[in-house]
């Protein structure tokens, strides 16, 4: 019939936070990452491939990292929400420029929906979602 996922217990000493960035927003993550770094290390950090490089390399702080988001980074992103492992996403999304994975994008941002998780896609809203989780 097919596979069945299996959810790991999530114990929530340490809530998770998942950050995408588009390419053309990724300088925006890194600044909103290094103004919000003391914060950001109280919680687990996952991220689709290049944006949790540049988080790794240039904040310094640990991050997980899955596919990139066109390769199926989204989806892996996804799939820890709908287990409720996820607490917020933070999501910069570039509304200018079309997107071919765009269907991956729509399918993450129904599942924070689904799951009631907070999502931002712009650096307002994730200041505030970030201030919600303390």
């Amino acid at each position: 019939m097919g596979t069945k996922i299996e959810c790991k217990e999530v114990n929530f000493v340490k809530k998770t936070v998942a950050l995408i960035a588009h390419d053309r927003k990724k300088e925006e993550m890194l600044t909103f990452v290094l103004d919000h770094k003391e914060q950001l290390r109280n919680y687990d950090l996952i991220a689709t491939a290049t944006t949790g490089k540049i988080v790794k390399e240039k904040a310094g702080l640990p991050i997980t990292t899955y596919l990139s988001g066109p390769l199926g980074g989204d989806q892996q992103i996804g799939a820890r929400i709908a287990c409720q492992e996820v607490s917020a996403v933070i999501f910069l999304r570039d509304p200018l420029t079309a997107q071919p994975h765009e269907p991956d994008i729509t399918a993450l941002l129904r599942i924070c929906d689904v799951h009631n998780i907070p999502v931002a896609t712009n650096v307002a809203t994730a200041g505030l979602v970030l201030q919600s989780l303390d």
